[in-house]
């Protein structure tokens, strides 16, 4: 009887193994299917990238870290991020806050060398971060004899939420801190319109910093956060944590299996994240009045501005601190461009497919009346700025005929598609006004 209960004890751990080996070769298949499906190569002999992109994972507007708030208040420009390491390889929170390589003011180590500077809000930080990854400029550039042998400084002093007149005080700052620049480009319109229009919903004058980005700076420096939101930083300090440590392992993983699991758990890390962080947003106190005690002063409005008012307001002043950017730039001897943004929410010819729609648009966007009512009113000064000699560049088109999707989320942002369009697009834009010739015509000599 003990020999029959053991036969089947052993049986049935025989069996057990060849289940979970075959389990695991399935999975292990499957992973490596998905694997291929989404990144077009085998696991096994794949390239291994510190890319963040590479992971195929949407990581933007994710500071990994131990912090909850990474913003700082600036006494100056607003808001800026505080210094310290980024997740992408190369790039870092700077000395002043901004995502690049280098610290400011960068002093050119060598004649050869051409220092762009990039001026505007998250679509120009993220133009920045592609451009320094993909030296698209630089590539057009060298297409150009005279400027075959240049090497392409590019510095960015965009940060998400920015909009005017942040661009142009920092520029006049960076400017009189020795900062020398050889061209200038301006990436907006997107903040001035859609982030101004909460500013109005909140009765802050449209020139202050967005509130969405201020507030919960100004609320723990007024001490008036509640006691949900504070609780609400610490998940999201938390949520960040796991997330660092969660993509480094990611990294690591030696089977398409673990790749898998570990992919999904990260996606599920940002999630959390993104809802935590929308969670603060409805839990933040609301801004103090002026008859309140703050250690910060806004300039406030007396109410909520019909929107033809003042979106037409928002517009004048769109054009003029680009015209102020523009002759400042030309003050001193600097080429200044300035691309006015596409977005999703300004109907072009663009088609969007069922699945690009699910990522790209929200019936629930905060964005979406601000570029409605906001993009004519600003495209409308465009002749105005061209009247003024500045160069700016409508770009609000460039996606209509690029099949693939280019948009990253439901709000501003492009994914590596539409970041490769929009930097070709900005390239070629700068190439053919400073030559005066399309092109084409350059790349026949």
């Amino acid at each position: 009887m003990k020999k029959l209960n053991l036969k089947f004890i052993k049986e049935g751990l025989k069996l057990t193994v060849i289940n979970l080996a075959l389990l695991f070769v399935f999975l292990e298949l499957g992973s490596l299917g998905f694997y291929f499906i989404r990144n077009q190569q085998f696991f096994y002999t794949r390239e291994k990238s510190e890319d963040y992109r590479d992971l195929g994972i949407n990581l933007e507007g994710v500071r990994v870290g131990g912090e909850s708030i990474v913003e700082r208040l600036h006494p100056f420009f607003g808001f800026v991020q505080k210094p310290g390491p980024d997740f992408r390889p190369g790039f870092k929170y700077n000395n002043y806050g901004f995502i690049t390589p280098y610290d400011y003011p960068f002093v050119k180590t060598s004649d050869n060398q051409l220092i762009v500077g990039v001026f505007g809000g998250s679509v120009a930080s993220n133009y920045s971060i592609y451009e320094v990854n993909n030296k698209v400029l630089e590539q057009i550039f060298r297409q150009i004899p005279e400027y075959k042998d240049k090497e392409i400084i590019l510095l960015s002093f965009a940060i998400g939420g920015y909009k005017q007149p942040q661009q142009l005080l920092i520029l006049n700052y960076m400017l009189a801190r020795g900062q020398k620049f050889d061209l200038i480009i301006n990436i907006d319109g997107f903040n001035e319109v859609a982030l101004s229009n909460l500013n109005n919903q909140r009765q802050l004058d449209f020139a202050m910093p967005s509130p969405a980005h201020i507030e919960p700076l100004t609320g723990l420096a007024n001490n008036s956060l509640s006691n949900k939101a504070l609780r609400t930083l610490l998940e999201i300090k938390d949520n960040k944590e796991q997330l660092g440590d969660s993509i480094e392992s990611l990294q690591d993983c030696k089977l398409a299996s673990c790749y898998a699991v570990k992919s999904v758990y990260v996606q599920t890390l940002v999630k959390n994240y993104r809802e935590n962080l929308q969670r603060f947003e409805r839990y933040r106190n609301k801004p103090l009045d002026q008859n309140q005690e703050s250690v910060i002063f806004f300039y406030s409005q007396d109410s909520v501005l019909p929107d033809a008012v003042f979106f037409e307001q928002v517009a004048d002043y769109w054009a003029k601190t680009s015209i102020l950017m523009h002759q400042v730039a030309t003050a001193n001897n600097i080429p200044y461009f300035h691309f006015f943004q596409p977005n999703q929410y300004w109907k072009t010819n663009r088609k969007f497919s069922e699945a690009e729609k699910k990522i790209a648009l929200s019936e629930a966007s905060p964005y979406e009346k601000g570029v409605k009512i906001g993009y004519p009113l600003l495209l409308e000064r465009i002749d105005d700025l061209k009247a003024n000699n500045v160069n700016i560049f409508n770009a609000v088109s460039i996606f209509d005929d690029v099949a693939e999707p280019v948009y990253g989320d439901n709000c501003c942002h492009y994914n590596a598609k539409g970041d490769e369009v929009f930097s070709n697009y900005i390239g070629r834009s700068i190439v053919e006004t400073l030559t005066g010739k399309p092109l084409e015509e350059n790349t026949k000599k």
